[in-house]
């Protein structure tokens, strides 16, 4: 079978390997159908991604037809349509134990720590494949379960709810799904950027709100919406040492911050910007078990997956359509490829 391989950074081919089989009774080969590219696929091709290894079949946002299962499968069936869950976890560590798999002490995600959905033909556990009905949510949007996964899981973390006001820092895939999830839940949201054009599709979206903060002073912004009290919650999706920081500021008293970046620079906060406000800070990796929520979304139309669906290439053109999106942030969202 064809599959997409990163050799070494800026080194992608669409090379010839072994079609996967399967080895556990739980287990379920699966003809990938859709898959779409984020930036850890871009970061492994750019050399970037500290967690890969090379060679490296790139890919954790994907989904197809379930063609084969093993004897111990229960709820799914040859023909089954699904979207496949990338996290892997022991299954025995502390987090594991306290249902928190997705910060596993050895977490592994296909695609980044593992070979992952770029091909086409993936086996995943079937506790990893969740259906999705056909009939009600078009196939091209079945890999985008996963980044949405990235919003819901966000949306739990912060304690999103309805009434609240949420600021989310930029309008890129992530910040796009946090704010449709959010949205879902019965809240109101403006959103950041440097890019009209992108902020343009967050309010086509469902944004409330939008600022260009190169144009605007978003810390008035913040407190014009707030009567000056400042931000419920905040979401920083721009993940940089000083977007955090000023997320923090903007932070009402009681307000809830979560961070998505794994960014290797401190920040500078002193403490008593936390205590004072008595703020929960947390981060938000991956998701913990979020496919179910994403999925009924997906099929309710409380979440519309299509609006982020920027371009489309074949499979076979994954470097091109990857060096589009590195050369056209501010016109791409979401780049699916096609497996058909």
């Amino acid at each position: 079978m064809k599959a997409v391989l990163v050799d070494k950074p800026f080194e992608i081919r669409v090379a010839e390997v072994p079609k996967p089989e399967i080895k556990n009774p739980d287990d379920v080969l699966i003809r990938v159908k859709y898959g779409s590219i984020c930036g850890s696929d871009i970061g492994i091709y750019k050399g970037t991604n500290a967690l890969a290894t090379y060679p490296r079949l790139i890919g954790h946002e994907y989904g197809g037809v379930v063609e084969e299962i093993g004897p111990g499968v229960k709820d799914l069936k040859p023909g089954d349509v699904v979207a496949v869950d990338p996290v892997r976890a022991c299954g025995h560590c502390y987090a594991c134990r306290t249902n928190r798999h997705n910060v596993c002490n050895t977490v592994e995600v296909t695609g980044v720590h593992r070979d992952g959905g770029f091909a086409e033909y993936v086996v995943a556990p079937e506790s990893a494949s969740y259906r999705i009905d056909t009939s009600k949510v078009p196939e091209d949007v079945i890999s985008l379960v996963e980044p949405y996964s990235i919003g819901m899981q966000v949306a739990h973390r912060g304690h999103i709810h309805e009434g609240d006001k949420v600021l989310v820092m930029g309008s890129g895939p992530i910040g796009i799904t946090v704010m449709q999830v959010a949205k879902a839940r019965g809240a109101s949201v403006m959103m950041t950027d440097l890019f009209d054009s992108r902020l343009e599709r967050a309010k086509k979206l469902g944004a409330d709100i939008v600022v260009n903060v190169r144009e605007k002073d978003l810390e008035a912004e913040v407190m014009a919406w707030t009567d000056g009290e400042g931000m419920p919650v905040i979401v920083d999706s721009v993940c940089i040492p000083s977007s955090f920081e000023q997320a923090v500021s903007l932070a009402s008293a009681a307000g809830r911050v979560v961070t998505l970046g794994l960014v290797n620079k401190p920040s500078a906060i002193a403490s008593v910007q936390l205590v004072k406000k008595e703020l929960d800070v947390v981060g938000s990796r991956l998701n913990n078990y979020r496919f179910p929520e994403v999925i009924q979304g997906f099929e309710d139309g409380s979440l519309t997956p299509a609006g982020i669906m920027s371009s489309k290439f074949h499979f076979t053109e994954a470097e091109k359509a990857i060096k589009h999106q590195i050369d056209h942030p501010e016109q791409e969202c979401k780049v699916v490829l096609s497996f058909e």
